[in-house]
Formats: C-alpha cells, structure tokens, sequence
C-alpha cells in the first residue's frame, strides 16, 4: 500500500500532540529522519531528501498511543526510531509524515535472574550495567551498544557480539516478550509471548509500536580481549573456526581481519604491522589456557592483552567488530563501502578463492556466529567503491559461488538477509496497522498491496 503524499498542517499536528514534545525544526527533523545508510553510496542517493515533516518524542506509554490515535485520524506516515544507529535506511521516512522517536522511554522496569524487563528507548550498554549488579548480562549486542537502544535492535538487528554462543535474535529462546501498540481506529496494547514474538521480532518497525522488551540473559563472565596475529590470512580462518567449534571454550566475538584491514584501526597499528592479518578475540578468563594452547598449535602470535579487571578502561575490541570496521575504515577513506553475506558452512576453498580473486578491492572481514545449532560465517567485507555496476558484478560473482548476499545497499527488508517477508509477519500486519502507515515503501510485498487489506 503507498499513501498519498499531502501536505500537512504542522499548527495544527503540534495541537494535536499537546502535552507530548514535539520538533519541528527543519534541520533537527532532517538529522532525525537519518541512520548510517550513508555507509552506502547507492543509499545515500536513493534516500536523499527522503524526511519527516514532525518529530514527536513520547515519553510513556500513554503518549505513544495518543500518538498512534492521531496519525491513524489522519492516515499519517509513522516511522519509529531509536538511536539510528542501523545501517539500511530502516527508519529513514520514505513518505514523509511522522516520526516516532523512542528515546526518551528507557526505564528499567525490573530485573530478574535471567530476565530483564525494559523500554525500548533503553541503551544496551546501561541495561547491561544494570544486570550485571546481579551477576548477568545481555546475550548478544551490535557494535554500536553504547548507543543502540534495545527497541531498535530488536525490531533492526539480527544478531552480533555473543552470537557465537547464543546465536541469533530469532532464535527460539532469545526474545521472552514484546509489547506492542497498534495503528487501528482504536489502538490497542498487545503483549506477545513465548513464539508469538516473532510476530514483530525484526520486522523493520512495520509491525506495531514496540514499547517494552523482555530479554533473556547471559550469565555474567570476566571477559578478557585479545589479539592474536597471523602471516597467512587463511591459518587466521581457521584458528577462528577452531576456537568457534570449541564448544567447552566461552567465549563472546571471535573475528577475522584480513590485512590490510587492522590498519584502519588507528589506535591499534601498534599491536598489528601491516603484513598481519588479525583475529580479534573476547574470551572468558576461564577459557584462556585452552587459548593458548589453540594459539600455539595454529601459530598465532599474540600481540595485545587485556584482562577482564581493565574491562571499563581504555579501548574495547568490541567497537572495532561487525560494522563498527567499516565506520572505521571509512574514517580513513570514504570510498570504502561494504557487503553483507555468509559463507557456505565449512567451505574454507570458497573464502580462500575470493580473498585472492579480489585482493584489496574486496577486503576480507569474516564474523563467527552459531545459527540454528551450526557455526556460521557471516562476512562484512569491505569494498573499495568505483561504481554501482562493478558492485553488481561483485554481488553476482559471490552468488555465482554460493555465498548468499543480504544487500546492504537496499532499503527493501526482501533483499536483505530474510529474503521474504514471514507469513507470521504479514498478517499481524493485517491486524495491528490496517492502513499500512507504518514505515511504508520499505517492503516490496507490500508496495503490491499483500497484507495490507488491498
């Protein structure tokens, strides 16, 4: 369903929203209708100038169906927001209209062991410092955890730090229950529990307000970070599995740079020379002398520790993990783009050919994760941008070999990692935004009127 665009009566919106904070001015609503699809070149074109016309700012529960109630009267644009800190244009207002900033929601309501009830304007880094006063953490996290709220993660994010031992969002398990309001002539609240959160777990904000997130966690380790470096990129990839498939290991981000990726990492270069390629390891204390065992044996070399008694001291190898290294690397060179994709399961023959067919064009950056019980090899190469037609041919050459591509360089949730959007999705869609005001034009699906009531 595509919504007419009108113009609207910005008085009389400000009216409407009385009691509720509001912006309006032009240059803060414009810095608020963006996230970091500016890692994109081809997204940087196609979503400029795409912006609300009215940032409204609840801050409870009440407000955000006030809120609703209004743009639903008015058959208004919504778009949620968090931090913006994702990577795909997800809460880029393609139609104008409202957007619906979350932030100011972040109490937490309470926490349990195992369990921690939250807002969704909440930070993951001061949910985490909250939970680990009783001795737990978050399962997993992005890079951008000192920013990112739990609300955008859930509703943008997949995975990333502690995906190798949890595995993903999306995983049954790892979400407990999600509360809801819906766009209807009379929003409603929903509570989704157990397997019913899928309903609008990682549906891109088109699936119902999220206000409140029951988040399983971790038990809280000592974390101790490392790197350990390689002259050969492919004895790197497979101390990487190895440590990956070391099942009584515990650990938490295990990734692999090729050179001369580490050398975008400025305030690092003293512990990586420029030939190396490098693993990045974050690792319960617990599991360090199995480490080092595994170190000697693949004939790492390790050149930077840091024990988990200096864990909230200087620079945290976490914020140089998934795409954390492409803002990095951007810093030096703004030409450097990225791709998204997975390798087939053990398919070291496939990783070896392609970092040797591309060399520097295409940087090698591979992730570790569990995903439905197996490890997995998600990649975040990074790519020296020319023009959209080489990353075409890029993209295709992958797919040709059987590396699957969630296109980062597309706002359409089917052509990233899902692929379709789930039945399960689409008709709660049907139920919780008949109108299809919420973040319309990202889903191809429903451009064509499928779960929209057309």
């Amino acid at each position: 369903m595509t919504i007419t665009p009108r113009s609207l009566d910005l008085d009389m919106l400000t009216q409407a929203f009385a009691g509720i904070e509001t912006i309006t001015d032009h240059t803060q609503v414009a810095k608020l209708s963006q996230d970091y699809h500016t890692f994109s070149p081809i997204l940087t074109a196609k979503l400029a100038g795409k912006v609300g016309d009215i940032v409204v700012r609840p801050s409870n529960e009440a407000e955000v169906i006030q809120a609703a109630k209004i743009c639903v009267q008015q058959r208004i644009p919504l778009t949620v927001r968090g931090a913006g800190t994702g990577n795909y244009g997800q809460c880029v207002p393609l139609q104008g209209g409202v957007i619906l900033d979350m932030t100011k929601m972040t109490r937490i309501l309470w926490t349990k062991p195992g369990v921690v009830r939250v807002e969704a304007g909440a930070k993951l880094a001061a949910i985490e410092k909250k939970t680990q006063e009783i001795g737990w953490e978050l399962r997993m996290a992005p890079s951008t955890y000192r920013t990112a709220t739990i609300g955008g993660f859930i509703a943008g994010g997949s995975g990333g730090i502690g995906s190798i031992q949890y595995g993903l969002l999306g995983d049954r398990g790892n979400l407990s229950a999600l509360k809801v309001i819906t766009l209807e002539d009379e929003p409603r609240t929903i509570e989704l529990r157990g397997q019913d959160v899928q309903k609008a777990n990682h549906a891109w904000g088109i699936n119902g307000i999220i206000t409140e997130l029951e988040i399983p966690l971790a038990p809280a380790y000592p974390w101790a970070e490392m790197i350990v470096t390689f002259a050969d990129f492919l004895g790197a990839v497979r101390f990487g599995q190895a440590i990956a498939l070391a099942d009584g290991m515990i650990k938490r981000e295990i990734a692999v740079f090729a050179a001369p990726i580490p050398q975008y990492f400025h305030a690092l270069q003293q512990y990586i020379s420029p030939e190396s390629h490098a693993v990045f390891l974050i690792v319960a204390e617990s599991s360090l002398e199995a480490l080092s065992a595994l170190i000697t044996e693949h004939h790492g070399k390790i050149t930077y520790e840091k024990p988990a008694k200096e864990a909230g001291k200087g620079l945290h190898l976490a914020e140089y993990t998934w795409n954390h290294t492409t803002l990095h690397a951007r810093t030096t060179d703004t030409n450097i783009t990225y791709l998204q994709s997975i390798f087939p399961g053990d398919n070291l023959q496939t990783i070896e050919h392609m970092y040797h067919h591309f060399g520097d064009e295409v940087m090698l950056h591979l992730e570790f994760i569990r995903a439905g019980g197996m490890v997995a090899n998600p990649a975040l190469q990074l790519v020296r941008y020319s023009s959209e037609e080489r990353l075409g041919e890029i993209i295709r050459y992958h797919e040709e070999r059987g590396v699957f591509i969630a296109n980062p360089h597309s706002y359409f949730i089917e052509e990233g990692w899902k692929r379709a959007i789930a039945p399960e999705h689409l008709k709660f869609k049907q139920q919780v935004d008949p109108y299809g005001l919420m973040n319309p034009g990202k889903s191809k699906t429903l451009l064509i009127g499928v779960g929209n009531g057309e």
